[in-house]
């Protein structure tokens, strides 16, 4: 489905937990009927003491607190929170919960990667950011370098939904019959700003595409400018050759990605791309500053998206995402600004002819990390039908 943009929002950017946390424990502990709470990681560390904290205190006080967290991202959860959490009221689930050893299929690989609070259904927050603190990293990664979007008005209403739809599902694999939901909050959708947004999400059902297909029409119709910045960046052919075209029309991009990586096999298969991407006339920069987890993008000044889906297979072929699109040129100048100055303080640039130097060894690993992510792609069943950087897809076909 296409992004449908809605007027009448207000939308506050967020650079990092340093900006996300203390929005994130105000709101929850201004909350008055409901909490949902989606998280890829929960950590524990400061941070994730100091949001089970605000959760048990919202509980207390009679909010309806529903959080979800991934079996995998969050395998420790249950040792480190689940029982805190729920002797003071507060309803937490598990989506896809480990049992033994993690295989190498596909419904294991089908992981929820959003990072996703609706309050009271008339607050959201939106982005890159698990619940963990900034410094819990090795000390040459710290900081984490991400961003969020604090949501009000209109497209309040597709948030709340999803968040419930999740609820509902995971309760419902689980057999938790108890935890289905009546309606406890209606959204409030009321103008609160002047910004147009939309909300999409990608699952297995009816949004298999959505993000991929906003970043193509967004790339298609990119009249001058294309920046980037996205932790895991492996993309496939049709994403590939939208980038190539719009640089082939003069189009100016510029991409953002990880100089120092908790994902290596991935990071060397990305470097595969670089010559291909500069002879084109595409700028690449690594950020060496610290750890950039962001999935973000500016285009044209007008177009920008932060949200938890990176440009890879498994993000846009097997998680389940949660992208906020946005039209408005106040918000993508922030952004934009924004990115343009990590890049200055902490980012380095990639020359074709410093490609050229590595030596044969250097290239040779970098190609065998490039086999292994396809590979591992085939084996969760998608291969050459689903992501291929060499082939037209059955769409194109």
């Amino acid at each position: 489905m296409a992004a449908e943009f809605l007027p009448g929002n207000r939308l506050t950017l967020l650079n990092s937990g340093d900006d996300y946390f203390p929005a994130l424990l105000a709101a929850i502990d201004a909350a008055e009927i409901e909490i949902y709470l989606e998280s890829y990681i929960f950590a524990n560390d400061e941070v994730g003491q100091e949001v089970a904290s605000a959760l048990c205190r919202a509980a207390d006080r009679g909010v309806q607190v529903n959080v979800t967290v991934d079996g995998f991202g969050a395998r420790n959860f249950k040792i480190d929170f689940f029982s805190r959490l729920t002797v003071a009221g507060v309803r937490a689930m598990f989506y896809r919960p480990e049992i033994g050893r993690f295989h190498l299929r596909r419904h294991r690989l089908r992981r929820l990667h959003r990072k996703l609070v609706v309050i009271d259904a008339r607050l959201a927050f939106v982005g890159g950011i698990n619940v963990i603190d900034d410094n819990n990293a090795p000390p040459e990664m710290r900081p984490h370098y991400d961003y969020a979007v604090r949501v009000e008005g209109p497209v309040l209403r597709p948030m709340h939904h999803a968040v419930r739809r999740m609820w509902e599902t995971v309760s419902w694999v689980n057999f938790k019959r108890r935890f289905r939901l009546a309606p406890v909050a209606e959204p409030c959708c009321a103008i609160a700003g002047t910004q147009q947004a939309g909300f999409l999400i990608r699952d297995n059902i009816r949004h298999r595409n959505d993000i991929l297909h906003a970043y193509l029409h967004a790339i298609d119709n990119a009249k001058h400018s294309i920046l980037i910045a996205n932790a895991y960046f492996l993309p496939g052919i049709r994403f590939g050759r939208a980038l190539y075209a719009a640089a082939h029309r003069g189009v100016k991009i510029t991409v953002l990605l990880q100089g120092k990586s908790d994902h290596q096999l991935l990071r060397y298969a990305t470097q595969t791309l670089y010559a291909t991407a500069l002879q084109a006339g595409i700028r690449i920069f690594e950020y060496e500053k610290s750890f950039m987890h962001a999935k973000v993008a500016v285009i044209d000044g007008e177009w920008a998206t932060v949200g938890s889906s990176n440009i890879d297979p498994f993000s846009l072929l097997m998680a389940k995402e949660a992208n906020l699109v946005v039209r408005d040129s106040g918000f993508a100048g922030e952004l934009e600004s924004s990115l343009r100055n990590a890049m200055v303080s902490g980012a380095r640039e990639l020359l074709a002819e410093e490609l050229s130097r590595q030596p044969l060894h250097s290239r040779l690993l970098r190609w065998l990390a490039y086999g292994l992510v396809r590979a591992m792609v085939g084996i969760a069943g998608y291969g050459h039908r689903h992501w291929n950087t060499t082939e037209t897809t059955p769409e194109e076909r």
